[in-house]
């Protein structure tokens, strides 16, 4: 979704949208385009999600970005980035294209550019905790945290972004929702979606980041149902003996099959991704290694 150098660069007056100009085009989804804009009256700067009902199997984009606007709304927190306004425009009574206005960040996603060393890793997974526990908080789960909705800014910070699955906790969907080799065991099967369900998808995160392998989930990208029992994972130290056992085994815990074998809450995983760091921090080995 971000440019891959992470750079904004002038483009020669492609266009504007409403009172603002376009300055770069950031990125393609799925009937959507996402830009970076200047508010003509302000002079500041923002990403614009424009997105586009052009066949009615595009109503399900068009409400996930109505989605991302109310969730993000109702968040105030420097991991989450914030959405300033919604801009309908219907055709015949029905909303045929949607501006979403929200924060531009200037990074990258981890999908592109993994954090170099493991100690910029775990940073990074810290970050990412204390936003889901800010989400949780106030009761909303993200449900798609995956390397490409991480962005980290130029700056250092780091973003979680696309709110467009997010949902109240215990909410039960009515269609399985999430990304292949990162959706958790009770996306898939509809069942209740608890804090545990962004444990999972983290987990399945951190798994990538280590091991440059991915999680043989439920919906593997191939689309095959995975049965129970051969979803078995090789530890990550096995993977990167360079990772600390005790991160090891808790990206394992965060990918039991079985959401109450994870750990509790995002409060825990910050505790214990806390104490990864600082043995990593008094070893002072592992971060000079290639994590991959």
């Amino acid at each position: 979704m971000y440019r891959v150098d992470g750079k904004l660069s002038r483009m020669s007056a492609i266009h504007r949208i409403d009172n603002f100009e376009v300055i770069d085009v950031l990125g393609h989804g799925a009937s959507s385009t996402i830009y970076a804009v200047q508010d003509l009256s302000s002079g500041q700067v923002y990403a614009i999600k424009h997105v586009v009902r052009k066949a009615p199997e595009d109503q399900r984009f068009v409400d996930q970005a109505l989605n991302e606007h109310e969730v993000c709304n109702q968040l105030d927190h420097p991991v989450l980035r914030k959405s300033h306004r919604l801009i309908r425009r219907r055709k015949v009574l029905r909303v045929s294209e949607l501006l979403v206005l929200m924060e531009l960040v200037d990074g990258v996603t981890v999908e592109a550019h993994r954090p170099q060393g493991l100690r910029r890793m775990l940073l990074t997974f810290l970050a990412v905790t204390d936003g889901l526990n800010a989400m949780h908080g106030i009761g909303y789960l993200h449900c798609d945290i995956k390397p490409n909705n991480i962005l980290v800014a130029n700056t250092g910070g780091v973003k979680i972004i696309d709110f467009g699955q997010s949902c109240p906790v215990n909410t039960i969907k009515q269609r399985i929702q999430g990304t292949p080799d990162y959706i958790s065991p009770e996306q898939v099967l509809r069942h209740p979606l608890t804090p545990r369900t962004d444990v999972f998808n983290l987990g399945a995160t951190m798994y990538w980041c280590l091991t440059d392998q991915y999680v043989p989930t439920l919906i593997p990208k191939d689309d095959r149902i995975v049965p129970k029992h051969q979803a078995q994972l090789r530890p990550v130290v096995e993977l990167n003996p360079k990772v600390p056992p005790s991160l090891s085994a808790l990206v394992m815990q965060c990918l039991e099959f079985e959401p109450a074998k994870r750990p509790a809450s995002m409060k825990e995983m910050h505790e214990r991704l806390e104490i990864a760091l600082r043995q990593l921090d008094n070893g002072g080995t592992h971060d000079r290694a290639n994590t991959g």
